[in-house]
């Protein structure tokens, strides 16, 4: 079997961009990455390198008479290099370009090859990133993520700003059913999140301010106890919470959400800036979370299950996906008839668990309830943490009646609403036996004709 040829990519791009260099593109129309990227990877992993090296060299640099931080230092470099030298060889069989059949496939691998095609018509999201020192040298990373396996990303390390935000651009025109040269679709803001808004909804979150709650009795009961020798300890305990709120900080630093004919893009990041593009009819499944604090603010926060994106990573990782790390509720409500046009959330119907499901859950018992349209399926829970999720029938992928030993003895039962990997599971808690199950049966039947007349895997074709 013939494996069709590849297109130019030159001309699939469309935007008049030309890679630096000579060499760069075969014969055959293929291209490679930028000829600098064997460099950045070293660069990348220079200060790994010297803090591995300081930290479990420093007996071995002391007796052999070398000054500890200069041979970290040089420790640091040498390794740097090798890494650079072995990514030059990832970048000599590195090879990505659009085929016959408008899929994108890559080339890779120096010891073993891999070829890999991506069917763009399974298109999730399409992402620019721009790690700390890569944007010392003005390149990006492109992330092209498509529906099926934990294998199913594809990153390209690197490409200057430019030619990611092109390539981001042909992929996600080839996706919708354009031409690949159609020029980049324009964006307008939506929404910005202030930065003194994200710090001061981290701090308040109800796991934050548990732990920290949590340091200040540390603290004064090793005051107490021990006196202050023993407070050193808990302060390093308490630094827990702290770190995860500037990790977090950093990570959504600056979060716009923008929107544009190919979906709703995310801007965000300080020490890596990431763009990610969301395109329209792909969002498998939403959550509002509403901490107990925030209300008085009336934030919440969102988050989304997109396929292959917030489950685990190619790399085993996890990854939660938010659309908004915190908003108004209003501007939530907003941004998410944006990606799931024509939902009205306010409209549901609500049926609520039966009394003596607070039997079962006794703290959020009064708040469990199912809800449902034309369009979506719907769920409540929570008390101190409130959560309302919602899945568009069409995105129901599998539908699950469970029944634990107590809700049997109440005569109750649990519908769960699956859906692709991800932070939002959408679960009706102990709703009385005989109506959950006619829930989860008529959901099955919306399900079944909302993905007969489903065309989100070619959403601009006919525009």
């Amino acid at each position: 079997m013939t494996s069709p040829e590849p297109s130019n990519i030159g001309d699939d791009l469309g935007l008049g961009l030309q890679l630096p260099g000579h060499g760069t593109v075969d014969e055959r129309g293929r291209r490679r990455l930028h000829p600098i990227s064997p460099l950045v990877h070293g660069a990348s992993f220079l200060p790994f390198g010297i803090i591995i090296l300081f930290a479990f060299g420093g007996g071995a640099f002391t007796r052999l008479g070398l000054g500890l931080v200069g041979a970290a230092l040089l420790g640091g470099v040498i390794l740097a290099i090798l890494v650079a030298g072995w990514q030059y060889l990832v970048w000599r069989n590195t090879w990505y370009w659009f085929d016959e059949d408008g899929d994108f496939r890559v080339d890779s691998g120096v010891l073993t090859k891999q070829q890999r095609r991506l069917q763009l018509s399974r298109l999730q999201t399409v992402d620019v990133t721009q790690p700390l020192v890569a944007r010392l040298f003005s390149m990006s990373e492109v992330s092209i993520e498509v529906a099926g396996t934990h294998d199913s990303r594809v990153k390209l390390r690197f490409l200057t700003l430019a030619e990611g935000r092109a390539l981001r651009n042909a992929v996600l025109a080839r996706a919708a059913g354009l031409r690949a040269d159609t020029v980049e679709a324009p964006e307008a803001p939506i929404t910005k999140v202030p930065p003194n808004e994200l710090g001061l909804s981290l701090l308040m979150r109800t796991t934050t301010a548990m732990l920290l709650l949590l340091t200040v009795l540390i603290v004064v009961t090793s005051f107490m106890t021990g006196g202050w020798g023993s407070v050193g300890l808990a302060l390093i305990t308490g630094g827990l919470p702290v770190f995860l709120v500037v990790v977090e900080f950093m990570r959504y630093f600056d979060f716009t959400v923008s929107e544009s004919p190919d979906g709703l893009r995310l801007h965000f990041g300080l020490a890596k800036r990431e763009t990610r593009t969301v395109p329209p009819g792909r969002v498998q499944s939403i959550e509002i979370v509403e901490p107990l604090l925030w209300r008085w603010r009336s934030w919440v926060r969102v988050k989304v299950n997109i396929a292959g994106v917030g489950g685990q990573d190619s790399g085993g990782n996890k990854e939660e996906t938010l659309l908004l790390p915190v908003a108004t509720r209003d501007v939530a409500i907003d941004v998410i008839g944006r990606v799931l046009p024509g939902i009205d959330l306010a409209s549901l119907d609500w049926h609520p668990a039966p009394s003596r499901a607070r039997r079962r859950s006794p703290i959020q018992g009064s708040r469990l309830a199912v809800a449902w349209d034309d369009s979506v399926f719907a769920t409540r829970r929570g008390l101190v943490t409130r959560r309302m999720a919602v899945i568009p029938h069409v995105r129901t992928q599998s539908v699950r009646l469970t029944q634990g030993p107590w809700e049997r003895v109440l005569d109750l039962a649990s519908v769960h609403v699956d859906t692709t990997p991800g932070p939002v599971h959408v679960v009706g808690l102990h709703l009385d036996a005989a109506t959950a199950r006619a829930v989860a049966d008529d959901e099955v039947v919306r399900a079944a004709a909302g993905r007969r007349g489903d065309r989100s895997t070619r959403w601009a074709a006919d525009q």
